[in-house]
């Protein structure tokens, strides 16, 4: 039952239609492995062979179309084949070039031998060779798992019906939305362990939604499988403007922000390179996986946009061995949780003002974060308020991840709040902050799972929960086309610093936003509270009835007073 429940979430990403098989099927195949692997481990064997599958079904694509142009040009017989195995020819189109070895066609053929596995390893351990982009990127251990020849068969013969690398599929990026269909039914059967790489798809599109990272330096030093850089492409190219066709608009949109990350789980860390190479996304997540408190691989970063769901709540992040680092400027972070080192992490890797706007980061954190005095956050909280970074925060109603049931808000921070640099200029915001309570947006998808609306919809609909919340946002920036703003109670104000400080600088927006308005019903208070004593005395009533009846049962059966 429980796949059922959360089966409407994902397949609203991808239809039987564009697949050319049941993605349900697909995945109750895939969901065998599990018994015989760790469940947090069987992901990369599934996700390695769809990127397997899909570079060399782009590959055959490709050599098809190549095939075509050498027959029209006259070129035949061995000429031909020498140009088809062509590794320029392939890479000069952006498509990776797959040896025989490790084509598809050869993996399917041999799916049934005892040793299947070896060759899987083989062939990506080929492809990573004639790739130097994806040396060292590739889950290369089928081998050492042990999984049975016959299942692992088994779903190669599924994935052989997926279509997944033609042109018409690429062009409907359905093998990206294949990929986000896998990761939330995995992150829904690890439970807990599926927050370390991902995040719902309606809590990243309203924090790219709010930040607009149209160009410039995009980072996450927590990026899991690179969810918030594919968000921030796509909606790059959702803006992107003329008559240029998806590939063009791709390419633009790929030229106007360059992309940084950082991951510390090995496995995670190869799961966001794959996630991205089948988009073709270029981004620099480090030579290798490391913790990015202990070992920052972007030390000298300075982001226009950072965009991060932090783990919430970390004891565990080495703050003993970190207590004189530069990063803490507002203060020294508590041992005992890591939710004030990321946030001094992010104002850390802000590019300053410039002239032309600040950097802005967009990223999720626990609820406590907004009222906490523990081990010296409350101090911290008040300086970072103090030097004016806060620019908004947002409650977010409850259920909105698969894998924690702790209260999330999001913090926007801003080193430019001036509004100089939005054109034409915007509000200066200077003292201030916006405050939206969203914690009675959404809708139950599932029996456990929120979701807001507008996370699929582009362009984004002004009147969905997304739209909602990020046209306030946007509004009372005062942008070009975003409407005028105005406090709403129980939903959004615009707070000074004065404000918070009479609050103790405690940032939970139900403090600011006031009580929302109730729309009187017409009834007359004295002919209600009448109506209401009635209908209370006959619900009295009735409970009286129905305890006299209960005792004359117990003493029937001789339990009676």
């Amino acid at each position: 039952m429980a796949s059922n429940n959360q089966q409407s979430e994902q397949d609203s990403i991808v239809s039987t239609s564009e697949l050319g098989v049941d993605p349900e099927v697909l995945w109750q195949t895939a969901d065998k492995l599990r018994g015989s692997i760790d469940a947090a481990e069987y992901k990369h064997v599934v996700l390695g062979l769809i990127f397997l599958k899909y570079i060399s079904d782009a590959f055959d694509a490709r050599r098809a179309k190549l095939a075509e142009e050498l027959k029209a040009d006259g070129i035949e017989g061995k000429e031909a084949e020498t140009l088809l195995e062509s590794r320029d020819e392939y890479t000069a189109e952006t498509v990776f070039w797959v040896p025989p070895e490790a084509r598809w066609a050869n993996i399917q053929n041999q799916g049934k031998q005892p040793n299947i596995a070896k060759l899987i390893d083989d062939a990506m351990y080929a492809i990573e060779r004639d790739n130097p982009k994806l040396k060292g990127k590739l889950p290369r251990d089928y081998a050492r798992r042990g999984i049975a020849p016959e299942r692992l068969g088994g779903l190669i013969d599924q994935i052989a019906a997926i279509a997944i690398g033609t042109d018409q599929a690429r062009a409907k990026d359905v093998l990206g939305r294949v990929y986000e269909y896998f990761l939330g039914k995995f992150a829904a059967a690890e439970g807990k362990l599926g927050g370390e790489f991902f995040t719902p798809r309606s809590v990243v599109r309203l924090l790219v939604e709010m930040i607009e990272p149209y160009e410039g330096r995009v980072y996450d030093p927590c990026c899991g499988s690179g969810g918030m850089f594919v968000q921030s492409v796509r909606f790059l190219e959702s803006h992107a403007t003329g008559n240029a066709n998806s590939k063009v608009r791709r390419a633009r949109s790929q030229r106007d922000i360059s992309i940084y990350g950082q991951e510390s789980n090995p496995t995670t860390w190869r799961l966001a390179h794959m996630n991205l190479a089948i988009r073709g996304i270029e981004a620099n997540l480090g030579e290798q996986p490391a913790d990015s408190f202990v070992r920052d691989l972007h030390p000298d970063l300075k982001a226009d946009y950072i965009l991060a769901n932090p783990p919430f709540n970390v004891s565990d992040w080495s703050g003993r061995l970190l207590r004189e680092d530069v990063r803490w400027k507002f203060g020294i972070p508590p041992v005992g949780n890591a939710n004030y080192a990321w946030i001094q992490h992010f104002i850390h890797h802000l590019a300053p003002a410039n002239g032309r706007g600040g950097g802005v980061a967009g990223f999720v954190m626990a609820n406590g974060s907004l009222s906490s005095n523990t081990g010296g956050e409350g101090n911290i909280r008040e300086a970072i308020i103090k030097a004016d970074l806060v620019d908004c925060i947002v409650a977010m109603p409850p259920q909105l991840f698969l894998t924690t049931g702790i209260p999330v808000c999001l913090w926007f921070i801003s080193r430019d709040k001036s509004g100089k640099a939005l054109k034409p200029a915007g509000r200066d915001r200077r003292g201030q902050t916006l405050f939206i309570d969203a914690r009675q947006m959404g809708q139950m998808e599932t029996r456990t799972l929120r979701v807001l609306n507008g996370r699929e919809e582009y362009p984004l609909p002004p009147e969905s929960d997304i739209g909602r919340i990020s046209g306030t946002y946007h509004a009372w920036r005062s942008e070009a086309d975003a409407g005028t703003y105005q406090d709403t109670p129980g939903f959004c104000k615009s707070a000074t610093l004065e404000d918070i400080r009479k609050h103790s600088h405690v940032l939970t927006p139900g403090r600011y936003v006031d009580a929302a308005e109730v729309e009187g019903d017409g009834e007359p208070f004295e002919e209600k509270m009448q109506r209401l004593a009635a209908e209370l005395s006959e619900q009295f009533a009735g409970f009286d009835k129905v305890q006299a009846r209960i005792k004359a049962n117990l003493a029937r059966l001789g339990y009676g007073e």
